[in-house]
C-alpha cells in the first residue's frame, strides 16, 4: 500500500503506532477500511476492519509500545480518552489499579457527508431530536453531519457541546467536518451540564448539539434548554424508546414516569387498576430516532403520544425509514403492537396492574372517529416565557399561533405581575376588545394548564357548533318534506332546549307549525304542515 493512496487523516493515526505494527498495516490493500487498532500489554496486536478482525503479529505488546503511542497523542482526560490534533480519531486507555496505562484502543474517526438524508426533514423541522442506538452504529457521525447541515445549509447558529472531542476532533481548531458550527470543549465530563447551560446563556444559539446525555444533571440541563425555546439534537445511552422509559436517570428526556392513583370513575372508564403509571411532564425531545444502521431507522414522531400509549399498554406503530439500493427514501409504518416491556405480562407471567381488563377494546388510529377540526387561535404573549409557551403548545399539539402584533392577535396572555401594572399595551388590548387572560405565575405548569383549558374550550365550542349545524340541517330537511307534501308531520331528534329554540325559529321563518313534545332528555320538536 503506497502512502499516497492513504487517507490523510488515517495516516496521522498510523504514524502514532510503533514501527513494527505500522509497517504491517501499510502492507494491507484495505488499510483505508481500518476501524480500530487494539494494543493490550502482553497480547498480540489486533486490527479490526469492516470485514474482519485479525492479529497483526505474533510479537506481544510491550510497555514501550504503549508508551510510544502515548507520547504521540494528546493528554488523556478523566474519561481516559485522548486524540490527535485536527483529526476525529479517538484513543481510549485501559489502566491498571495503580493508574498505569496497560491497554489502548485506537479508533479511526471519519467525517462522512450525506449520512442524515434519512432524517434530514426531521432535523430541519426545528423540533428537538434525540438519537438512540447501540455503540458503533454511527450516532456521533450523524451528529457531526447534522451540525454541519444546520449551520451551513439552514444558516442557523449551532453550538456543539463536545465533551470528548469526538464530534469536532482533538485540538483547539475544530475539524472542518462540522462546517460553520461552533464547538465548546468540556474540561471535565462531569461538568457537561454546566457547559450546556453556559452555551445558552453566553452564545445565543438556535441549536445545541450534544453527544451522550448520560446523567441526571445532563437531563435537567437539556430540559432547561428546551424550555428556553432552543432546538436540541443529542444522543443518549439506550437502544430503544422503551429502554429509555425504564431508565430512571434518563426517562425525564421523554417526560419521566410516575405512579398515579386514579379515581373510581376514571379507573372504570379505562378498565384498569386504580394505581397506574403516567407520564410526569412534557418530553424534552419532540422526536426520537432509533438508529438501526446507516440506511435504516425507526422514528417516533410524537414522543408524548407514544409514551402515553406505551404506559397504558396500547399498541404503537412507529415509522420505519430505509434507503433502498437506488438511494430512494422509503417510509412505512410498522405493524401496531405493544412493546415487550409494556405488553401486560411480567417475567413470572402475572398480569400488569395497569393492563386493560378482558373485553376492553382498544381502538386503533383508523377506528378512531374523526376529531372535530379546531380553529387556530393567535395569542400575543405579554411577559410570558415564549419558550415555555411553545413547549406547551407543541406537547399538546394545540392549534395555537404566537404573534407579536396586537392587531393580529385573538387574545393577549400575561401574568398577574404584568397585569397589575396596567401598561399601555394592556389598556390598548382592552380598548380594542381583545380578551386578556392572566396567569398567576410564569411557570410551565401554569402555561400548560392554560393551553389545556383553551384546547378543551375550543373542542367544546366546535362540538356544539357541529351539533347545532346538524340539528338545523335536520329542521331544514323536515320543512322541505312538509312543503313538498311528502308527509303531514315530521318528528325531529331529541335536542337540548337551546337547540330546540333554533329549530322552532327555522319552522317559524319557513311558515310551518312546530311544537315541543316529550320529557327530558327525550324532549323533541315535531313539525306540522299548515
Amino acid at each position: 500500500m503506497l502512502r499516497t493512496q492513504l487517507d490523510a487523516d488515517l495516516e496521522s493515526l498510523i504514524d502514532t503506532l510503533p514501527p513494527h505494527i505500522r509497517e504491517l498495516l501499510l502492507e494491507r490493500e484495505d488499510v483505508n477500511e481500518l476501524l480500530e487498532v487494539v494494543l493490550d500489554l502482553g497480547r498480540e496486536p489486533e486490527a479490526r476492519f469492516l470485514s474482519e478482525s485479525l492479529v497483526l503479529s505474533s510479537q506481544e505488546i510491550a510497555q514501550s509500545d504503549i508508551d510510544f503511542v502515548i507520547d504521540r497523542v494528546s493528554t488523556f482526560g478523566e474519561d481516559n480518552r485522548a486524540g490527535i490534533e485536527r483529526t476525529l480519531h479517538r484513543i481510549s486507555a485501559i489502566r491498571n489499579r495503580s493508574g498505569r496505562v496497560v491497554g489502548l484502543t485506537l479508533r479511526v474517526g471519519r467525517a462522512v457527508y450525506g449520512t442524515i438524508r434519512i432524517i434530514e426533514d426531521l432535523v430541519l423541522s426545528g423540533k428537538s431530536v434525540l438519537l438512540l442506538g447501540k455503540p458503533g452504529v454511527g450516532k456521533t457521525t450523524m451528529l457531526r453531519e447534522i451540525a454541519r447541515v444546520l449551520a451551513d445549509d439552514a444558516l442557523k447558529r449551532v453550538i456543539i457541546v463536545d465533551t470528548s472531542n469526538e464530534i469536532a476532533g482533538d485540538g483547539d481548531i475544530p475539524h472542518p467536518g462540522i462546517g460553520r458550527a461552533r464547538r465548546m470543549q468540556v474540561r471535565l465530563p462531569a461538568l457537561q451540564h454546566a457547559v450546556m447551560i453556559e452555551a445558552v446563556e453566553n452564545h445565543m444559539p438556535e441549536v445545541i448539539v450534544i453527544d451522550e446525555i448520560g446523567t441526571g444533571d445532563d437531563a435537567d440541563a437539556a430540559r432547561t434548554i428546551a424550555e428556553r425555546g432552543v432546538q436540541l439534537v443529542a444522543t443518549a445511552h439506550g437502544n430503544t424508546l422503551d429502554n429509555l422509559i425504564m431508565n430512571p436517570t434518563l426517562s425525564d428526556l421523554v417526560g419521566g414516569v410516575e405512579a398515579v392513583t386514579l379515581g373510581d370513575i376514571e379507573a372504570r372508564r379505562r378498565g384498569t387498576q386504580k394505581t397506574v403509571r403516567e407520564r410526569r411532564a412534557p418530553p424534552t425531545f419532540d422526536i426520537l430516532v432509533e438508529i438501526q444502521g446507516w440506511n435504516e431507522v425507526v422514528v417516533h414522531e410524537d414522543v408524548s403520544d407514544v409514551v402515553d400509549r406505551m404506559l397504558r399498554g396500547q399498541p404503537i406503530a412507529p415509522q420505519m425509514r430505509t434507503i433502498d439500493e437506488l438511494g430512494r427514501l422509503q417510509r412505512a409504518h410498522a405493524e401496531a403492537k405493544v412493546p415487550a416491556l409494556f405488553n401486560g405480562g411480567s417475567q413470572n407471567g402475572s398480569a400488569r396492574r395497569d393492563t386493560p381488563r378482558r373485553g376492553w377494546s382498544i381502538q386503533t388510529q383508523d377506528e378512531q372517529p374523526d376529531a372535530v377540526p379546531l380553529e387556530s387561535v393567535s395569542i400575543l404573549p405579554y411577559g410570558i416565557n415564549k419558550g415555555k409557551l411553545m413547549q406547551a403548545v407543541r406537547s399538546l399539539n394545540a392549534p395555537v399561533e404566537l404573534v407579536a402584533d396586537l392587531g393580529k392577535a385573538d387574545m393577549l396572555l400575561t401574568t398577574k405581575n404584568y397585569y397589575r401594572r396596567s401598561t399601555q399595551a394592556l389598556q390598548l388590548a382592552e380598548q380594542r376588545g381583545k380578551p386578556v387572560y392572566v396567569l398567576r405565575k410564569n411557570t410551565l405548569a401554569q402555561i400548560q394548564q392554560f393551553v389545556q383549558a383553551l384546547v378543551r374550550k375550543q373542542s367544546q365550542d366546535a362540538q356544539h357548533k357541529m351539533e347545532h349545524s346538524d340539528a338545523i340541517d335536520e329542521a331544514e330537511r323536515a320543512v322541505s318534506m312538509l312543503e313538498e307534501g311528502e308527509t303531514k308531520h315530521v318528528t325531529l331528534s331529541p335536542q337540548a332546549a337551546f337547540v330546540r329554540h333554533l329549530q322552532h325559529k327555522v319552522a317559524n321563518e319557513r311558515g310551518v307549525y312546530s311544537s315541543s313534545e316529550g320529557r327530558e332528555p327525550n324532549r323533541h320538536v315535531v313539525m306540522y304542515r299548515r
